[in-house]
């Protein structure tokens, strides 16, 4: 009798444990709602992948209205679906999660601040913004939706481990510009453009010329193509008249391009300040953008009869370097370090202290 109840209670016991394994087996299934997704997320050190549950960017006030411009219609999508968009356009969804997550707050910072001086400048169509970099690049729900699942998923996990957050100075959302690569350093934003921000100040950035391939870049022009870009006629630089001249009788043209274009100031970003072209005075900008070059940090010498000019970093300086971040967050640093490290004496502040009234405002647009 003992016997065949104690046999009876061995056969529930092992019928229990097998329901309750196949249980927990099941339930981290059946714990996983509609609305989320279990994506494998690179770990940030690159090693194997961890399995984590990655939501989607909360599709709620204030929102943003994106003129795509292949499609020629404006899309309407909640800030933090609108800066996963940003993030999937301005940065390799391989670099460092640190990194995308740096760029999730810049990015933010610069849409919330748009919004809260309500600057549509440069949007058509009635949006506020463009998915150009004439604002901020962007990449629309539809083709997100083609990339794969574990980049969606870590796009997702920088955008909601920073959501609701932006960078302010002196308790205002901060012009938050960021680019691509450095020269080594960062440059004054007075330096590039006509104003003067203190948190927008020169800094070191050694990381960019080991990571970017954008580092370096070399561009042969003729003299004629260089001098009509910058608006120069030749006679006003004699020294290139008489390269033109040589070149078109068939004799090597001497180096010249010491007495025709000098170098007049260097900025902190070790970029031109100014420079001159025969009477023409340029500022580092100016020469960088007519010439259509990467960057304002340019080196010239005169090869072949062709004006050489190399340029170092790509882009405007100002703000974070995106592959400076990467290097940053390669070594371990937090996405918070990479921003106050790029933008000067800011703090983390949450959207809702920014923009108390907008989630009323900009939900019946």
């Amino acid at each position: 009798m003992n016997k065949r109840h104690n046999s009876r209670g061995w056969i529930h016991f092992a019928l229990w444990s097998s329901l309750l394994m196949a249980f927990a087996l099941l339930a981290p299934v059946l714990l996983v709602s509609k609305g989320h997704q279990q994506q494998a997320v690179p770990s940030p050190r690159g090693g194997k992948a961890a399995i984590s549950i990655t939501t989607e960017p909360a599709d709620t006030p204030p929102y943003v209205r994106v003129y795509v411009t292949a499609t020629r219609k404006v899309e309407r999508v909640g800030l933090e679906r609108y800066v996963r968009g940003v993030v999937a356009a301005e940065m390799p969804e391989r670099f460092e999660l640190e990194a995308l997550k740096a760029q999730a707050t810049a990015a933010r910072t610069y849409i919330v601040r748009r919004l809260a001086r309500g600057d549509v400048g440069g949007a058509v169509g009635g949006a506020d913004v463009t998915d150009t970099v004439a604002h901020q690049a962007y990449v629309p729900l539809a083709k997100l939706a083609e990339r794969p699942s574990d980049a969606i998923a870590k796009l997702n996990r920088a955008v909601n481990d920073t959501a609701g957050l932006v960078l302010t100075y002196q308790n205002k959302p901060i012009e938050a510009t960021f680019f691509s690569t450095s020269n080594g350093y960062t440059e004054n934003v007075e330096d590039y453009w006509n104003q003067k921000l203190p948190y927008l100040r020169s800094v070191s950035s050694p990381w960019d010329k080991k990571l970017s391939p954008r580092f370096m870049t070399t561009v042969r022009m003729e003299v004629n193509e260089f001098l009509r870009k910058l608006g120069v006629a030749v006679d006003t630089v004699p020294a290139l008249k008489t390269a033109i001249s040589n070149r078109d009788k068939g004799v090597g043209a001497a180096d010249t391009l010491s007495t025709a274009i000098e170098l007049l100031s260097v900025t902190k970003g070790k970029r031109i300040g100014e420079v001159q072209v025969g009477t023409h005075t340029f500022s580092g900008r100016q020469f960088r953008e007519k010439l259509g070059l990467s960057s304002s940090a340019i080196s010239w010498k005169m090869e072949n009869g062709k004006i050489v000019l190399t340029t170092y970093g790509y882009g405007h300086g100002v703000g974070m370097s995106q592959y400076g971040a990467q290097g940053m967050a390669l070594e371990g640093a937090s996405a918070e370090r990479i921003l106050t490290y790029y933008y000067q004496g800011v703090k983390l502040t949450p959207v809702s202290q920014v923009l108390e009234k907008i989630d009323t405002a900009y939900a019946k647009r």
